[in-house]
């Protein structure tokens, strides 16, 4: 069978939720199974049926791949269909993140294949090797009912080419590649392969990982990702297939749900291979490279013949100096972002922190006057509908007329319901009852008040807290502990003060509201970068490098050491409160689950 329809599922798991995925799964290849034409093989992402960051949860979710092709079968009843689709596996008592090769009909379901991670990462977000045991059984390929060979190489096991030499030299015409890579980096410069559309970095390295795998070895390469967010990591889609010339045949769209077909010619796979003959080549001078893996002659030295051509030169020709071409790079902005791009990620987030992962329908927003207050605002009404989103003024008799106006005007813009409480009364009799009031305190009391105003308002409106805290300001500990980094659910925090800029710029935030000095309004006339000592246009590109390990330059070394001391002294307001570990089940060192798990 020369010509193979593929369909790749970008899924989203319920977390945790084992039942409700398989029976999705198998709805989903139904729905493939009632194409015309139909496909002959179905791949879902790696962790479909249960999530990706499930963390000491996989104990409870793990099933054995005899299970899960039971279930599947269960789950469809339509004509013969191959499908692949990713698990926490139970195999001879451990426990591995594996992908499952299946033909479901309707007689027994024959598992084809298993194929156990064997590249499991502990770094960045990851930490794999901590819940799931490595595969012991390398790189297969098996035969497929469709007549073709294939292999599995789970994410990962993707990034090392070594795996997908394995494959191809076993016979692999396509290479499966479940995946669950949460995307980052915000805006890539286009690659050639990417049509003009602007992709987050990870994808687009994503993309020459898979395009190489297919060139070098004369492969298809299908890309299957999830979809969705998990506590904050979004797993972009963007699934892939990919000829064995590395052309991207088909790709699906970004944070999307979708079901993805293409049709493949395995015939063509003689044509690269002829016209491009790497294959071969590394068949051929394999053993040749793999010598100096026995060790034998680790530290012997070259052999080489002496010299015995000719006299040496009497006198050496004085020849002019080569002419030197200095070619100057042109450095990006580390820090720049792409707009477009950035909206669709963060109100994508919020869709799916808000409502399906919490289960509210609506959001509360506390409205300062002030841009990332704003920007949150016309995040959450694009996410959750302007009529779900509530503004929260909650002025003291000190604020800033300016303050009360700017968030009028983001509440009129938006055209959302909206609350303004006064706190003056609830922060004056406290701080009356315990008197010797200074600005600094006062300013907490006031953030710490704005907070009980927030989770009372969501206990009565069924709203779920926003936050509007970004990155600058939590790096620096420029924020009130528990009090405006409270909310559980933040679309800004991991963006710097000047891409909340431009990003609000590009949504269409009042101009009014971002060209104006940052200012807590916690204090009169006090402004950000006034209690800061630096500008934000500094102190993000200082925070850039310092948080990257790379000592900045370019800025003066005041600068530097300010950003510098507040960034090492306010680690802990950063993280939950350090409790004393005394058992073996201390939640958040052994005990350990995700924050949507």
């Amino acid at each position: 069978m020369p010509h193979v329809r593929i369909a790749l599922s970008q899924f989203r798991p319920t977390k945790g939720e084992y039942a409700e995925n398989v029976a999705r799964i198998g709805a989903v290849v139904t729905q493939a199974a009632q194409l015309d034409p139909k496909p002959d093989l179905v791949v879902f992402p790696e962790t479909a049926t249960s999530g990706y960051f499930v963390e000491g949860g996989v104990k409870e979710l793990a099933v054995t791949a005899g299970t899960l092709a039971r279930d599947l079968a269960a789950a469809y009843g339509g004509p013969t269909i191959d499908v692949v689709v990713g698990f926490y596996e139970r195999f001879q008592n451990h426990i591995h993140n594996s992908a499952l090769y299946v033909t479901l009909s309707k007689q027994k379901p024959e598992v084809r294949h298993v194929h156990r991670k064997v590249f499991l990462p502990t770094y960045g977000v990851f930490d794999e090797e901590r819940f799931v045991d490595r595969g012991q059984e390398g790189v297969r390929s098996f035969e497929t009912s469709w007549g073709g060979k294939a292999a599995i190489l789970i994410c990962e096991d993707a990034w090392h080419s070594l795996a997908a030499t394995v494959a191809a030299l076993e016979g692999a015409q396509l290479l499966i590649v479940p995946s669950a890579s949460p995307a980052r980096g915000l805006g890539e410069p286009e690659d050639e392969a990417c049509e003009g559309e602007t992709l987050p970095a990870s994808v687009v390295r994503w993309e020459r990982i898979v395009r190489g795998i297919a060139e070098e070895h004369g492969v298809f390469v299908a890309l299957a990702n999830l979809v969705g967010f998990e506590g904050g990591k979004g797993f972009p889609g963007a699934s892939a297939l990919v000829d064995p010339t590395g052309l991207v045949i088909a790709r699906g769209p970004l944070f999307e749900e979708a079901l993805l077909t293409a049709d493949i010619d395995l015939d063509s796979l003689t044509t690269a291979r002829s016209d491009s003959p790497l294959l071969a080549d590394l068949q051929s001078a394999l053993p040749v490279l793999t010598k100096s893996l026995s060790g034998d002659k680790h530290n012997e030295k070259v052999r080489f013949d002496p010299a015995s051509n000719g006299a040496a030169p009497a006198h050496a020709v004085t020849r002019s100096s080569t002419p030197l071409h200095a070619v100057k790079l042109t450095g990006r902005d580390p820090l720049a972002i792409d707009p477009e791009l950035t909206r669709r990620w963060l109100v994508s987030f919020l869709k799916d922190e808000v409502v399906r992962r919490r289960g509210f329908k609506k959001g509360l927003v506390g409205l300062s006057g002030g841009v990332d207050s704003a920007l949150t605002a016309f995040l959450a009404a694009e996410a959750l509908g302007r009529e779900n989103v509530i503004g929260v003024r909650m002025p003291y008799r000190t604020s800033s007329p300016e303050s009360l106006a700017h968030a009028e005007l983001v509440i009129a813009k938006l055209g959302i319901p909206s609350v303004t409480v006064d706190i003056s009364d609830a922060v004056d009799g406290y701080l009356k009852q315990v008197g010797d009031v200074d600005p600094h305190r006062l300013g907490n009391v006031m953030a710490r008040e704005r907070m009980i105003v927030l989770f009372d308002l969501s206990a009565k409106h069924k709203a779920l807290p926003l936050g509007t805290s970004n990155k600058s300001e939590r790096l620096l500990g420029y924020f009130t502990w528990h009090g405006d980094d409270a909310p559980p659910v933040n679309p800004l925090g991991d963006l710097f003060k000047t891409q909340v800029w431009a990003l609000a710029r590009h949504v269409g935030v009042p101009d009014e509201i971002v060209a104006k000095p940052a200012t807590a309004d916690l204090i009169k006339g006090q402004t950000d970068e006034g209690d800061l000592g630096v500008s934000y246009l500094h102190a993000d590109r200082i925070l850039y490098h310092l948080i990257r390990g790379e000592e900045p330059v370019g800025f003066s070394k005041e600068e530097v050491e300010i950003v510098r001391k507040r960034l090492d002294s306010t680690h802990w307001k950063r993280r939950l409160p350090t409790v004393a570990v005394v058992s073996q089940t201390a939640i958040g060192e052994f005990y350990l689950r995700p924050v949507d798990y």
